[in-house]
């Protein structure tokens, strides 16, 4: 992961292996030339900075749009909101836009799509989740040579079974609840998750009416995340970057803990 996550500031977050771009908050020069965007929902800190990056990529004579991927309620805004912005800077701010509901899905590659799941925010807003498509031998053809799989492959046998895996999750901008209605989101390999407030300095009533995720409720729910990693970003400004691995420390069962990666700044991932 690369990019930029500052509750309320900016939220860019990049996959760059994976082609992919989460929600355009920051226009960081390094990012704009991936070509698929997924944006979370339509607030100024996840959206804003689209046209910035829309225009570094024409510097960069980058000619085909992105496929931008979003909330479907809010398409036909930002088309408006594009077109309007290119009409002030008499240049094309286009885009390839794709409206999702949850439950919809996106093919990327050969082996890679994108599913939209639910969130709870004030506005239409959506997390997504990375399923790889993995083809293995079937149960009862294991333990066989290679010749033998080919000869049974020439003979017109089926010897490969298909399973999906949940490489990545990514959900910002919501209650917990949408972890707990999406309980696949907890077996995602990498969960890319807000956590917005770690301490009583915001209570728990105060994160849940805007919305947000508070720790307290991520100890309550520690022993669902089977993730690998979990990936922890949005903190708010109310925390300093460098007491933000202290408080995890501090609360976060010690088995969770080790697999949980505070995205601030000053990490190697943190644009200089």
């Amino acid at each position: 992961m690369r990019g930029i996550s500052v509750g309320g500031v900016y939220t860019s977050l990049a996959v760059p292996e994976l082609g992919l771009l989460f929600d355009a908050g920051a226009p960081l020069r390094s990012l704009a030339a991936i070509d698929t965007i997924l944006l979370s929902h339509g607030h100024a800190d996840h959206v804003g900075a689209l046209p910035a990056l829309l225009g570094i990529r024409g510097l960069a004579s980058k000619s085909r749009p992105p496929r931008v991927v979003m909330p479907a309620e809010i398409e036909p805004d930002l088309t408006a909101a594009l077109a309007a912005l290119s009409r002030l800077q008499r240049f094309p701010l286009e885009i390839e836009p794709i409206g999702m509901r949850p439950g919809d899905e996106l093919a990327l590659r050969g082996d890679l799509r994108i599913r939209a799941v639910r969130t709870f925010h004030p506005v239409p807003s959506l997390a997504y989740l990375v399923v790889r498509r993995v083809a293995k031998l079937r149960p009862e053809f294991q333990g066989m040579t290679g010749p033998q799989i080919g000869a049974l492959r020439r003979g017109g046998a089926d010897v490969t079974a298909y399973e999906d895996r949940l490489e990545l999750a990514y959900a910002t901008d919501t209650l917990i609840s949408a972890l707990d209605q999406a309980p696949e989101l907890y077996q995602a390999g990498t969960l890319i998750v807000e956590c917005t407030f770690l301490d009583e300095r915001k209570s728990l009533a105060a994160a849940r009416a805007g919305c947000h995720i508070h720790l307290d409720e991520v100890i309550e729910r520690a022993e669902q995340f089977a993730n690998r990693h979990v990936v922890m970003m949005h903190f708010s400004q109310l925390y300093r970057p460098d007491e933000v691995p202290g408080i995890l420390d501090a609360r976060l069962p010690p088995e969770l803990r080790r697999r949980v990666v505070p995205f601030i700044p000053g990490g190697a991932h943190w644009p200089g």
